[in-house]
């Protein structure tokens, strides 16, 4: 049976057979034609071994195809298109696509971390945003206490300053008109004797004034303010760093503590309702009120003492 496969489907041992039985003929054939009818014609003078027992090829139409004797299996069926169409595309034009494909997948992981991450920077801002607004409101006052102008002149700064007095024996302007004599304070059974305030454990005593000498010995009450229970604005003062650092803590203070003032006669409860840090300039915060008021005055901040940190309390 004669093996009819394309010269792309022989074996490279199969190809140089086929080679070199072309060659022999191409020998014999010159010889033939120079009339080499002797010893020796129609020989290839290089073969030194007789050549195998097979057929000599037939060239097909065109010379595309070569038919010989073979035993392996029916012939093939004839190719009638090029070996470069009937490969796959990718592999036609070169196309690596295990490299496209990673390279696909590492953009769609860097397009998800940076979403991952412009995501999280997004919720971040709207947290902090959101904890400025909540801090906003815990910080607005619940109720502020109506002030009303006080009927005598007020000091021009707030009490608990740290300057010692001057020449004419003051640490700030006098609050009653020049020339008008200061009298001197009276202690009675309505005025503050102590005051306590238990989450940041001050338990001290309370004297009348609030000058510097007044405020050596603790906590000073300003004489012409209200008394504990009365309506109108008590007016406390302390300093934070000097003289037991009696208000140390008062920047602590939330809003709902307790602050208990005693008196010769009883107990007064406050409950805080108001924390401001104000320049010493801002004596309306003595001012009088319609109900009764409790307010603790101190420097601010701590070794500081620039400005004044105060606290409004009412009775509950």
């Amino acid at each position: 049976m004669r093996d009819r496969r394309c010269v792309d489907d022989l074996s490279i041992e199969e190809l140089e057979r086929v080679l070199l039985i072309k060659r022999r003929e191409a020998r014999l054939a010159r010889l033939r034609q120079r009339g080499g009818e002797g010893h020796g014609a129609g020989r290839d003078p290089l073969q030194t071994t007789p050549p195998p027992p097979t057929v000599p090829p037939v060239s097909g139409e065109g010379g595309d195809w070569i038919r010989y004797r073979s035993v392996e299996g029916p012939p093939p069926r004839r190719r009638l298109l090029p070996a470069w169409l009937s490969m796959p595309m990718g592999q036609a034009l070169g196309v690596r696509w295990r490299f496209v494909l990673n390279g696909v997948l590492f953009c769609v992981e860097v397009a998800a971390i940076v979403g991952l991450v412009v995501i999280s920077m997004g919720m971040w801002r709207d947290q902090a945003q959101i904890s400025a607004e909540a801090q906003a409101l815990v910080s607005t006052p619940v109720a502020a206490p109506t002030r009303t102008p006080a009927p005598t002149p007020l000091a021009v700064v707030l009490p608990g300053g740290h300057t010692p007095p001057d020449a004419h024996g003051f640490s700030r302007p006098d609050p009653l008109p020049a020339g008008t004599p200061a009298p001197p304070p009276t202690r009675g059974p309505e005025h503050a004797t102590r005051l306590v305030i238990p989450s940041i454990g001050v338990n001290h005593q309370v004297v009348e004034g609030d000058d510097w000498e007044a405020l050596k010995q603790g906590v000073g009450h300003t004489p012409w303010s209200a008394n504990p229970g009365e309506v109108g604005n008590c007016v406390l003062t302390a300093h934070n760093d000097i003289f037991g650092q009696v208000f140390r803590r008062l920047p602590d203070l939330a809003l709902k503590d307790e602050v208990f003032v005693y008196t010769g006669e009883q107990v007064y409860r406050y409950v805080v309702k108001e924390v401001l840090v104000v320049t010493p300039d801002r004596t309306d915060v003595m001012a009088q009120t319609d109900r009764p008021v409790l307010t603790l005055i101190s420097s601010y901040p701590y070794l500081v003492d620039d400005k004044r940190i105060v606290v409004v309390a009412e009775i509950e």
